[in-house]
């Protein structure tokens, strides 16, 4: 059987569909919802693949949205129609087998049973064997900048089926629809795509095989690339050899500014830093701008001004505490996590003091938890600021308070899923 054939295949489109779905995710440019997408392919699904076979099938322009990013920029993504969202996980999931064959063993991005942690992991193993200098290479809007030619002659040396290599060139021209406008793609795989991930890594494992050809020591997650050596001479030298080779070969560039020669405790990577313990041994820990992005999400949920019901406000607070740290188990933060907990705690009692509001509301509230008449109407009367009355309000409103309405503290679960490497 064609590929493009096991691509329009039933099994595979339902599987398909059932994975978008899944997904979720915001209509494209025709409004078609994820929700009207099972009703639509049931209707126009025949007539889809008849479109593709006779190469009459015009993928829609993605929508451009824009989401804000670390450094005060914004990262442009492109949104397919949730039909071409199907037919592009139809193909991924084809050509993903072929590929996954083909793929380098410390490329984690993108790819099944790989993750971030798994990237750490490998790249501390390196470090503490000696490979200690790094060539931080950064790719300049990789994704806004690959060669669609380059790319395609890349996949024709593995996929030798022309119709379905036409049908992913029309997805890389479809075209960015944005306020109202149409305007075709030259250059670049717009993220938000579910084919985008795979092609990206289809153009790197050029790289990675030019990297392992030379026998160098590398981890790359999508397009995060990291190479150690043992020597500073020997970084510069591959800095200098590598940007090259990206430039040249792959057609695509190298953001000088931010590329470096550096130590471990220097980087941030899939947002880790390191640092050397007394003994010498290299560890990971949270980067810096990491966990100040944390505390910006808590602070962010717990303003008082936010009008939304405490029990909401936990459920929300406990999606990012578990999400954040379950990313982050393997690192060493315990510290950083005690001073969270402390300050998330005193700012929901700073909500729970105000949500009381009025003098008579808190004294009844005190003296349920345990205070007496006197020292109840003194808080309560107090012209003291919330944060200063946390402090006193602490004594009634413990910490197994804060747990009986759900909240999870970060310290706790850290320790409850940190994992020792």
């Amino acid at each position: 059987m064609e590929l493009l054939e096991k691509v329009l295949d039933d099994r595979n489109l339902f599987k398909a569909y059932k994975q978008v779905y899944k997904n979720k995710g915001a209509s494209g440019v025709d409004g078609v919802t994820v929700d009207e997408l099972g009703y639509y392919m049931y209707q126009h699904k025949e007539e889809i693949k008849e479109q593709i076979r006779k190469r009459k099938y015009k993928p829609s322009p993605v929508r451009r949205v824009y989401i804000p990013k670390d450094n005060g920029d914004k990262r442009g993504l492109g949104i397919p129609t949730v039909v071409d969202r199907v037919i592009q996980q139809a193909i991924v999931q084809v050509l993903s087998p072929i590929y996954e064959e083909q793929f380098s063993e410390t490329s984690y991005g993108f790819r099944p049973n790989r993750s971030c942690e798994q990237a750490i992991i490998k790249l501390l193993e390196y470090f503490n064997d000696g490979y200690t200098w790094i060539v931080d290479i950064d790719l300049q809007k990789f994704f806004d900048t690959v060669c669609h030619d380059k790319l395609i002659s890349i996949i024709m040396k593995t996929i030798h089926d022309g119709e379905l290599v036409s049908l992913i060139r029309k997805y890389l021209v479809s075209g960015v629809m944005e306020n109202g406008i149409v305007r075709p793609i030259k250059v670049g795989t717009p993220q938000g795509g579910n084919l985008s991930p795979l092609l990206s890594n289809i153009m790197l494992n050029e790289l990675d095989k030019e990297l392992e050809k030379r026998g160098l020591r590398f981890t790359r997650y999508a397009d995060d690339c990291i190479i150690v050596v043992k020597s500073e001479k020997a970084a510069n030298r591959v800095m200098e050899s590598i940007t090259k080779f990206i430039e040249k070969k792959l057609g695509l560039k190298v953001n000088v500014e931010k590329s470096k020669v550096a130590r471990p405790p220097q980087i941030k990577y899939l947002g880790f830093g390191f640092y050397y313990t007394k003994t010498g041994i290299i560890k990971p820990k949270p980067h810096l701008k990491s966990i100040q992005k944390f505390k910006r999400k808590l602070k962010q949920l717990t303003k008082r001004s936010l009008s939304i019901s405490l029990d909401k406000r936990v459920i929300k607070l406990n999606q990012v505490i578990r999400g954040w740290i379950n990313y982050f188990r393997i690192a060493d933060m315990k510290t950083y996590m005690q001073s969270i907990t402390s300050h998330l705690n005193r700012r929901i009692r700073c909500i729970i003091w105000k949500q009381w509001k009025v003098p008579k509301k808190r004294i009844e509230r005190l003296r349920k938890l345990g205070c007496n008449e006197e020292q109840a109407k003194a808080i309560a009367y107090s012209r003291k600021k919330y944060w200063n009355s946390s402090l006193y309000i602490s004594i009634f409103i413990t910490n197994k308070i804060l747990k009986q309405i759900g909240l999870i503290f970060p310290i706790e679960h850290y320790q409850k899923v940190h994992t020792v490497i």
